[in-house]
């Protein structure tokens, strides 16, 4: 359990930096690379990102439902419940607002697009920064019930 509750963190944590960047940097950007070029690296962003995020992103989906199913001393089901339900909240997110997007300014290069990408990425970025303090916080609760057993 120990493992896997770290091996979720882990991909928490790294997902979580990685959006931060994408929201504050790489999505504002988009709408200063011009029109003539963005359509080459619009793809290239997808095509480049997608390797990083999507085993992230299916590691900590699949982690975060081992979770639920697995009981463990000194973290609340009750956590585990509302940390997949963000899960599923990004996910939902990502397929349903984000992607969405993409494809629209992968074939017209739209500032309101982009603006509407950036406005809407606060979803997922709000997700996963409050999945990544859920989970520090188990954690804490996991280290206090183990000290307390010893």
């Amino acid at each position: 359990m120990r493992d896997l509750f770290l091996l979720h963190l882990l991909s928490t944590l790294m997902m979580c930096g990685i959006i931060w960047i994408i929201q504050w940097l790489h999505y504002p950007l988009f709408a200063h690379v011009g029109e003539s070029s963005f359509q080459q690296y619009e793809i290239l962003h997808r095509n480049w990102i997608s390797p990083i995020v999507g085993p992230l992103m299916l590691i900590e989906l699949g982690t975060a439902v081992l979770l639920v199913l697995q009981r463990s001393e000194g973290i609340s089901p009750l956590w585990c419940w509302i940390g997949l339900g963000l899960v599923g909240l990004i996910w939902l997110s990502t397929f349903f607002i984000q992607v969405p997007l993409h494809n629209k300014i992968t074939l017209n290069f739209e500032v309101e697009a982009i603006q509407a990408l950036v406005r809407s990425n606060w979803i997922r970025t709000i997700a996963w920064t409050l999945r990544a303090g859920l989970l520090l916080y188990m954690l804490r609760s996991m280290l206090a019930s183990a000290q307390s057993a010893s």
